[in-house]
């Protein structure tokens, strides 16, 4: 059994980013257009803004762990399981996913073949976890797909009562062990900001960092001591990031990020 992909790269999808057995598939135009929109795709595209694709290549030995229903296609002989164990794993699961913005079942694929997923107008980053010390921690919604040598586990924010006054999450899931992750963000790989802390801190106002090393102590916090203060200054509550590690962060927010605030 085999098979061929015929016109799958061409002048107008190319692969962006290719790293483990992933690879990140931009649309450079929208051709599938008419009269009425076709404007309005040209000025997309002048923008950036694109579909793009996350492609999966398994070799019989790998195995790749996805969103629920992400899959677009699936081409070769690959098999494909609900990741779920038990009652009780599936209950722990989806706590887990309500707590995330996550879904509860992650399909894992195994065999050998090709994976395609649903295209997306977000920016695609591939990320090799053990690069993050102590493993990497995501904002929510953030997971796309993952090698399954890369563990997943959620972890609770420090303090909790700071996080609520902050009107942040109260939990995050992490990623640690070995292997690629794919994650989606509003924000393309080549604006964000790497800084890496030394027994340091880091102070942030607002959502702007993306993701940080599991080995940064992360907390919600007044910006300064005392709550009049925090009003004088004009500041009330910061993202802190303490120890040693590295955070990606946005230079600024982006206006998904500015309309998803508005419309809560």
């Amino acid at each position: 059994m085999s098979y061929e992909l015929h016109n799958f790269i061409n002048e107008n999808r190319i692969v962006k980013q290719q790293k483990g057995p992933f690879s990140i598939i931009e649309h450079q135009f929208d051709k599938s257009v008419n009269s009425y929109n076709a404007q309005t795709e040209y000025f997309m595209s002048k923008m950036n803004v694109r579909r793009r694709q996350l492609l999966a290549e398994l070799d019989g030995r790998n195995e790749i762990i996805t969103q629920a229903g992400a899959m677009q296609w699936i081409a070769g002989n690959i098999e494909i399981s609900s990741g779920i164990k038990s009652a009780g794993d599936f209950l722990g699961k989806m706590i887990k996913g309500a707590v995330t913005n996550e879904s509860a079942s992650k399909p894992h694929y195994r065999g050998k073949g090709t994976l395609m997923l649903e295209p997306t107008y977000k920016h695609l980053l591939l990320i090799d976890v053990s690069e993050f010390r102590g493993g990497i921690t995501l904002e929510d919604g953030m997971f796309l797909a993952c090698e399954a040598t890369v563990e997943q586990k959620v972890v609770a924010r420090t303090n909790l009562s700071s996080a609520l006054l902050g009107g942040e999450g109260l939990f995050n899931l992490a990623l640690s062990g070995h292997g690629i992750a794919a994650l989606e963000s509003y924000v393309p790989e080549e604006e964000l900001i790497e800084i890496e802390l030394v027994n340091d801190t880091l102070k942030i106002d607002g959502n702007l960092a993306v993701c940080w090393s599991s080995s940064l102590e992360f907390t919600v916090e007044k910006s300064t001591k005392s709550l009049i203060g925090s009003a004088v200054s004009g500041e009330g509550f910061v993202n802190v990031y303490r120890g040693t590690g590295k955070v990606l962060m946005c230079p600024v927010a982006s206006t998904n990020l500015l309309q998803a605030a508005l419309s809560k």
